[in-house]
C-alpha cells in the first residue's frame, strides 16, 4: 500500500517512518507537517493510506478530510482519546492511534485497515455486478429499463433520451451523470451529446456511427476511445 504520513510533530514523523520500514506491504511516498503541504501529492500521486494527524497547523485533519472528494483510506493519530471518537463519524477511516503508540498497535490498525480496504473492493465489485437494471422517474412513474438493452443516451440542453430496443424515454438529467452511472459497462462517449452502447454498433464510417438503423456522429476528441473499446488499432 502506498501510504503518506501528515503529521507536524518530528517525533512522531520518526516513530511512524520506523514502524513503516518494518511492513514490507507499506511504501512511503510522503511526509509532510501540514495538509496543505500534502494536498498536492493526493491530487497528483494514487495513495492508499494516510496517516493523519488531528491538530495541525492552518486546518485540522479532520476539517481536511471533510474536503477530499474520493479519501484514501485513513488512520487517524492523535495525543488525545477524545477526539477518537468524532474521527470515527468519517468514512474510511479505519482506526485512530493514540499517542505515544506501540508498533503491536500500529501493526494492528495497519490489519485493520487492510482487511476493510479489501472487503469493502469486493463489496463495491459484487454491487457493480448486480446492477442490471435501473428505474427512471419519469412524470411520476417508474421505468425499469435493462442496461444492456439501451443503445445509446442523447443529450439536449438539461433533458437526455434514452433510447433502448424497446423504446424512448426522455427526462431532465445530463450526459456527465450517465456516464458515471454506466462507468465500466459496454459504453462510450462519441460526442458530446452522446453515450452509445458499442456491443451494438453496425459499422463505422468517417465520422459517423450507425447503431441499428441511426446515425450517430462521433465527436474527435473521443474517436480514439471508442477505437480503443472496440480494439481497433488505426483510424477509420
Amino acid at each position: 500500500m502506498k501510504c503518506i504520513i501528515i503529521e507536524d510533530e518530528l517525533p512522531a514523523q520518526r516513530i511512524l517512518r520506523h514502524y513503516i520500514t518494518k511492513l514490507p506491504q507499506l511504501q512511503l511516498v510522503g511526509c509532510f507537517q501540514s495538509a496543505l503541504e500534502a494536498n498536492a501529492v493526493l491530487l497528483e500521486e494514487p495513495v492508499d493510506l494516510v496517516f493523519l494527524d488531528i491538530n495541525l497547523p492552518d486546518i485540522s485533519g479532520i476539517q481536511y478530510f471533510k474536503t477530499l472528494i474520493d479519501p484514501p483510506a485513513v488512520i487517524m493519530t492523535t495525543a488525545y482519546q477524545e477526539h477518537a471518537a468524532e474521527s470515527f463519524e468519517l468514512d474510511t477511516i479505519c482506526d485512530y492511534l493514540v499517542k505515544p503508540f506501540s508498533f503491536e498497535r500500529f501493526l494492528k490498525a495497519i490489519n485493520k485497515t487492510k482487511r476493510k480496504t479489501v472487503l469493502g473492493s469486493a463489496s463495491q465489485g459484487r454491487e457493480k455486478e448486480a446492477v442490471k437494471s435501473i428505474f427512471l422517474n419519469i412524470d411520476k412513474t417508474h421505468h425499469k429499463i435493462g442496461i444492456d438493452d439501451i443503445l445509446y443516451i442523447e443529450s439536449n440542453k438539461n433533458y437526455v433520451t434514452i433510447t433502448t430496443k424497446t423504446g424512448r424515454f426522455s427526462y431532465l438529467d445530463s450526459l456527465k451523470n450517465w456516464a458515471a452511472k454506466l462507468s465500466g459497462k459496454c459504453f462510450v462517449q462519441v460526442h458530446r451529446s452522446y453515450i452509445v452502447n458499442y456491443l451494438e454498433i453496425d459499422k463505422i464510417t468517417g465520422n459517423q456511427i450507425f447503431l441499428k438503423g441511426q446515425k450517430i456522429p462521433v465527436g474527435r476528441v473521443y474517436k480514439s476511445s471508442l477505437l480503443k473499446k472496440l480494439g481497433l488499432g488505426q483510424k477509420i
